[in-house]
């Protein structure tokens, strides 16, 4: 395992420090917006506008990395990012912050491009598995422990964008220092909507729907947190919680699934999912705040991967890394509706209306789990394919599951292509 993620140590620390320095700020962002009195659908804007970046910077960024080159990319996009960051401390307008986040998602993306190409780029058959699995750790271990820096805002309001700038600009160091060569950006392969849901409606509505809801609660999970009666650190503590739970049962439910009818192990996903919803929509606090957060997490995470499985397993093996490529597309579109359907359901229901919101979703999706179940066959257990984690950041990142093509080798050193024997 440390020999595979040796050559790719530098892009996995400068993942990690990216994370580490941007995973809060949508946390970060929303307390600050409340405690400015903006209202909850302003916030449910803001972070809209975050993950529509995203979606554009996934569609559009690859150009710009084609244009320039990797490394000169990945520094512009980072730098970029790092400004809009300290911004944030000088002026606290919503607009401009909405402007700030859309800049932020299309640079978050383009890092995603660039990281995840190379990665493919350094991999093969035998140690991509390996190498996704590392990027997955770095990824969400950044996430989980940057939104401990949401702390470091008692002593002085300013003090948290700065934290987060440094390290998101040290970020930069390792891939500008990285003697690995910068591979060719090939165009993402897709597949059209209409044959993805043909194939398997379950997974491609299960995929769209888990973007709904994680894109809710990133964008709106700091102020139901605040509103339950956590202080600061309570909910850095509780968002860092919900991640680490997101990452514990990822795994396990997969390994499940392999086991059983893909689609059962789906749609108890969704049930359990709305039951835990509703359970933190009438949460009062405490300790049991925390359990049922970790619970959240360690269901909802698993869905998406779990639905790109169950799409694989409806498709011939030349379609699935067209197609996980479009169900990061579909996500993330989900992801984008998602905070303003739960700011209107907060708006109108109050605090518990961000798990509402998010019960609701899981409820339709898991009605319409139930009647595909009635009227379609399962898959036979031969040809399911195997789980697994895949991150939920651009069409590239298909490149990296194991069952992909495997990339033309590169010489370390020199950067050159060369031949097996």
């Amino acid at each position: 395992m440390l020999a595979t993620i040796l050559p790719v140590r530098s892009l996995l620390a400068a993942i990690f420090m990216m994370m580490a320095g941007s995973g809060f700020l949508s946390t970060l962002i929303a307390l600050r917006l409340e405690r400015g009195g903006s209202s909850t659908m302003v916030i449910g804007l803001v972070a809209t506008a975050y993950f529509g970046g995203l979606v554009i910077g996934a569609l559009r960024a690859g150009a710009i990395v084609r244009r320039v080159g990797h490394i000169r990319a990945f520094a512009t996009f980072v730098a970029l990012l790092s400004v809009s960051t300290l911004t944030y401390a000088l002026v606290q307008q919503p607009a401009l912050w909405a402007a700030l986040r859309l800049v932020d998602g299309v640079c978050v993306a383009g890092v995603f491009i660039c990281i995840e190409s190379w990665l493919n780029d350094r991999a093969d058959s035998t140690t991509r598995g390996s190498v996704l699995a590392s990027y997955m750790v770095a990824l969400y271990s950044g996430q989980a422990l940057g939104q401990l820096l949401l702390r470091s805002g008692n002593t002085a309001p300013q003090v948290p964008f700065e934290l987060a700038s440094i390290l998101i600009t040290l970020a930069i160091i390792p891939v500008c220092l990285t003697r690995t060569h910068a591979p060719v950006l090939e165009d993402a392969a897709s597949l059209p909507l209409r044959r993805l849901f043909a194939a398997s409606p379950l997974g491609v509505v299960g995929a769209g729907i888990t973007g709904l809801m994680l894109g809710a609660f990133y964008g709106l999970a700091a102020i139901y947190a605040g509103r339950v009666g956590l202080d600061l650190k309570g909910t850095a503590s509780f968002m860092t919680i919900v991640i680490l739970g997101g990452v514990a049962l990822q795994w396990p439910l997969g390994r499940l699934s392999d086991r059983f009818d893909r689609r059962l192990v789906i749609i108890g996903c969704f049930a359990a999912t709305l039951l835990v919803s509703l359970a933190l929509a009438t949460a009062p606090g405490g300790i049991l705040l925390f359990v049922l957060g970790a619970a959240f997490g360690g269901l909802a995470f698993a869905l998406y991967p779990l639905c790109v499985a169950y799409v694989n397993d409806r498709l011939a093996s030349h379609e699935r890394v067209a197609a996980s490529g479009q169900l990061v597309l579909l996500y993330s579109a989900g992801a984008a509706l998602g905070p303003m359907g739960a700011a209107t359901a907060m708006s109108q229901a109050g605090t518990g209306g961000l798990f509402g919101f998010i019960g609701l979703a899981a409820a339709g999706t898991l009605a319409f789990g139930l009647c595909r179940l009635a009227i379609s066959a399962p898959v036979p257990a031969p040809e399911q394919q195997d789980f697994q984690i895949l991150p939920r950041t651009t069409p590239v990142a298909a490149l990296l599951d194991p069952a992909g093509p495997e990339p033309a080798p590169h010489d370390d050193t020199t950067g050159e292509p060369w031949t097996r024997t």
